[in-house]
């Protein structure tokens, strides 16, 4: 059977924006002790600048920057002064400031970032929570991209459309005006293993949220976010998303969490099988225990199981590579469909030169450790 006969490319293209940019919090970089001032870091420096403008120039320069980037951004005032809340008395010193002084120190501690300028890719799939609107015999979708950005950067964006019954996919249109959304942090532990919760009050078309890595251990990228409607005995949703947090040397897993796409919360996950890449939710418990496909040895498929959705201990090896195009490594593409055959997982392989093919296995459905088949051939052959 050739790859044609059960493989449909449809024509759909989504293509990196550079236009599509976010304002992010930017902080200057400290000066060696040879070139500090007592008392006056860099950062108070600046605000000191701003703080010595008189009202004339001070009103002019807020205008000035504020009719430059509200064509790009939504409510830019709004974010001005949340950064400069986020400054105040931590990297600069409390003041009494008018609300315009106040803008433009917040803007100044600002950067605008295209976060998606050298590469889209590595997508995921989930059955929108709101299908109110959705054609008869048709699914609202909700799909992830990792956006990459200047730096190298990755970072979450988001596309809706709509499934057709005949398998036709319709996107919806992007909003020319993406944000990153207010953070804070849900953990006790200020140190790597706190978690931040984002908030979204609803009126933003989901195209317009980013998801920008935040804490030091996602300060090199958030990656290959891996999206699943996971549901409770009980028929209650809710849709995780593993990922890989890359602080710039080391790698980790993390979970993304949400009810409804407006409100995430992001928290690492531990445990000895979590340092690597690849970690994907089955979409129920499996024996009363969540279960999860990952390659903590950056080769093997493995099966975990847990009684704690956050911690992940042990595993056991079920899927080797076997045939060429994935002699280097194997890994999923994604959380397990449940089909009537069994658990069907859609795999990648990567062979000679590091080319990258998809293939699938079946794992049984009530004992997800046993491999009952699995292609010998790639479904999608890679090209160099």
């Amino acid at each position: 059977m050739s790859t044609a006969e059960y493989v449909n490319r449809l024509p759909v293209l989504l293509r990196p924006d550079p236009s599509r940019v976010v304002i992010r919090p930017y902080m200057p970089s400290t000066e060696t002790y040879k070139y500090a001032v007592p008392n006056r870091p860099r950062a108070q420096r600046i605000a000191d600048r701003v703080l010595a403008l008189d009202q004339a120039s001070l009103r002019n320069e807020l205008q000035r920057i504020l009719a430059d980037f509200s064509g790009r951004h939504r409510d830019v005032s709004s974010l001005f002064l949340r950064r400069f809340h986020e400054v105040e008395g931590i990297i600069v010193c409390e003041c009494e400031v008018s609300h315009e002084q106040a803008l433009l120190i917040g803007a100044h501690f600002c950067n605008e970032y295209s976060y998606e300028a050298a590469a889209l890719f590595n997508p995921s799939i989930v059955p929108h929570p709101d299908q109110s609107n959705a054609p008869e015999d048709s699914l609202r979708f909700i799909l992830s991209l990792r956006g990459v950005g200047e730096g190298h950067i990755s970072s979450l964006t988001f596309r809706t459309g709509i499934c057709a019954a005949d398998g036709t996919i319709a996107f919806n249109p992007v909003s020319p005006m993406p944000l990153v959304l207010e953070t804070e942090n849900i953990s006790d532990q200020d140190g790597p293993n706190a978690g931040i919760r984002i908030k979204c009050d609803g009126s933003h078309d989901l195209s317009e949220i980013v998801i920008f890595p935040i804490t030091p251990s996602q300060r090199g990228g958030i990656e290959d976010v891996r999206l699943v409607r996971f549901l409770e005995d009980d028929g209650r949703a809710t849709y995780f998303g593993t990922y890989t947090a890359f602080s710039g040397q080391a790698v980790r897993q993390e979970l993304l969490s949400t009810p409804d796409f407006r409100t995430f919360e992001l928290k690492p996950l531990s445990g000895d099988a979590t340092g690597s890449k690849g970690m994907a939710l089955f979409p129920r418990r499996i024996g009363g225990r969540f279960a999860m496909l990952g390659r903590e040895d950056n080769e093997n498929i493995w099966l975990l199981t847990s009684t704690d959705i956050y911690e992940w201990n042990g595993g056991a090896k079920i899927v080797e590579p076997r045939w060429p195009w994935e002699f280097v490594q194997i890994g999923n593409c994604g959380s397990p469909i449940e089909i009537e055959e069994g658990w069907l997982v859609i795999t990648h392989g990567v062979g000679a030169v590091r080319n990258y093919c998809i293939g699938a296995c079946l794992l049984d459905r009530n004992d997800p450790s046993k491999l009952l088949a699995r292609t010998r051939l790639p479904i999608l052959l890679g090209h160099g």
